[in-house]
């Protein structure tokens, strides 16, 4: 997939990409996208994992729950095979297991569980009170205000049209980062109208949900992953879907990181509509490791 493609196929390029080709039965082919980091963003292959257990699945039943380790780096050069396990097919819960391969070898493991709909009793976290999307700058647009110091090969995949819009409430500046409690929240949508399938949406969320979480247990600690005296990775990623949204509607992504040692930290997130009903909670353990070496 081109990272900058124009802004009017972007989004439709970024569905083509999580929709998968079935290639054999519960085996499921996938491209990749070049973001210019050298390995495979992360989300690309959650969203791509939920979307191969999803086709194994009844249309009735609904994702609820993954739980996904990182194994391996992805090349973004080649394509991903996905394998899905019918583990587990009950009256009410479909259980899948699915496993990304790339050189013959798995770069992420995941299960992922649907559910049919039933009511039940309801609560929530309350949205925390923050600026809206309204008047806030995109990160693209503040990428462009330190355009120079993003290295050259890959600025124009960083200044680009992404088909999904990120608008931060508390933004730091990568390049000086100064030390700050560990909370981060953004606002973010698909620049353009999505179809009405909740699925797609549930994957693109998936795909979306990998963007900003490690990097919140660097804030205490005045890092981030420009740094070149840090290597960072996420290690594993749980999602938890509650109620219905849309992802070409308004969503706050808000970021928490409790703890941080043995060069790993760890983050939570919600993910709230605009009018507060929380619709997905996330949490992840990244690696942050310090490599600094003296002079």
């Amino acid at each position: 997939m081109d990272a900058c493609a124009h802004s009017y196929n972007v989004l439709d390029e970024l569905l083509t990409l999580l929709k998968l080709e079935k290639i054999e039965e519960n085996i499921f082919r996938g491209n990749s996208q070049d973001l210019g980091f050298g390995n495979i963003f992360g989300g690309q292959v959650l969203g791509q994992a939920l979307s191969a257990a999803s086709q194994t699945v009844p249309p009735e039943r609904s994702a609820h729950s993954m739980h996904a380790y990182f194994l391996r780096p992805g090349d973004p050069s080649l394509p991903i095979v996905y394998e899905v396990d019918c583990i587990r097919d009950g009256k009410s819960f479909t259980t899948r297991r699915v496993v990304a391969i790339q050189k013959g070898r798995a770069i992420l493991s995941m299960a992922a569980s649907f559910q049919v709909d039933e009511p039940g009793f309801e609560h929530q976290k309350e949205m925390p009170e923050v600026p809206g999307p309204d008047g806030l700058l995109s990160e693209i647009e503040m990428a462009r205000t330190v355009a120079d110091k993003i290295p050259p090969s890959i600025r124009s995949q960083i200044l680009c049209v992404k088909p999904i819009e990120i608008r931060p409430v508390n933004p730091i500046n990568p390049f000086a980062p100064k030390k700050k409690k560990p909370f981060r929240y953004v606002w973010f949508k698909t620049i353009h109208k999505m179809p009405d399938d909740l699925t797609i949406h549930k994957y693109m969320l998936a795909y979306a949900s990998d963007f900003g979480l490690v990097s919140t247990s660097l804030y205490p600690h005045g890092r981030t992953f420009w740094d070149p005296d840090m290597q960072v990775a996420s290690l594993d990623h749980a999602m938890w879907f509650h109620r219905d949204f849309r992802m070409d509607d308004w969503l706050l992504y808000a970021i928490e990181s409790p703890s941080a040692g043995k060069a790993r930290g760890l983050n939570h997130g919600h993910i709230f509509t605009r009018d507060g009903k929380l619709v997905a909670s996330t949490s992840q353990e990244g690696l942050i490791r310090y490599r600094f070496v003296s002079a």
